[in-house]
């Protein structure tokens, strides 16, 4: 029984009261503790969604969630630690999210519609990004954002609108860590070239 005035920590390990780690809530889902699993969920299910959006599942975000998780408690025993468990998830939603367009014959548009629509989005504190979030250019951020080359697209995503590290990244898109680093940077100037021309024909 709780001491009185203090409520039960679901997320605390019973015998010491800390807080559990996703690796040991992970080492507790593989031995078939339902609830261990169900934390990971509620832990990281406003991750999925916001990457399920950002990378264009639109209103199927929910679907593509709900199957991703389902997945990955599938795929427990293959998960090795190597990366985080959040970008080992968000490798997941991510192909699952690759999945949705691939059925739906579509590959682009809705992410960015997406970003648009919530000036919330978490967007990391760099400057070649954070400069062109300002109000009056967001219009001008989305339109060049829709034109850049897929691939090129998705990393532009992962780094600054979901603020994922670049070992984030890479287990997230399942590229090599140079790849990622070239291809932000690459990106990162395509990007910056369609900005400054549609800052040059406003005037």
């Amino acid at each position: 029984m709780e001491p009185p005035g203090r409520t039960r920590c679901h997320e605390c390990d019973p015998n010491g009261g800390f807080p559990l780690d996703d690796d040991a809530l992970v080492t507790r889902a593989r031995a078939g503790d339902l609830e261990a699993y169900d934390l990971l969920v509620a832990r990281h299910t406003a991750s999925a969604h916001r990457t399920a959006v950002l990378l264009g599942a639109g209103s199927d975000s929910e679907d593509v969630i709900q199957e991703a998780f389902v997945k990955a408690y599938r795929k427990l025993s293959r998960y090795r630690g190597e990366s985080s468990f959040r970008s080992w998830l968000l490798a997941i939603v991510a192909n699952e999210t690759r999945n949705l367009h691939r059925s739906r014959g579509r590959r682009d548009g809705l992410v960015l519609r997406a970003a648009a629509a919530d000036p919330t989005s978490e967007v990391a504190e760099d400057g070649a990004v954070d400069a062109v979030l300002a109000g009056e250019r967001r219009a001008s951020l989305v339109q060049a954002l829709r034109q850049l080359p897929v691939r090129d697209r998705e990393v532009i995503v992962c780094r600054f609108f979901l603020d994922l590290s670049e070992e984030e990244t890479v287990a997230a898109l399942g590229w090599p860590r140079g790849t990622v680093k070239s291809r932000t940077s690459r990106a990162l100037a395509k990007l910056r070239g369609l900005l400054d021309r549609e800052e040059v024909r406003h005037g």
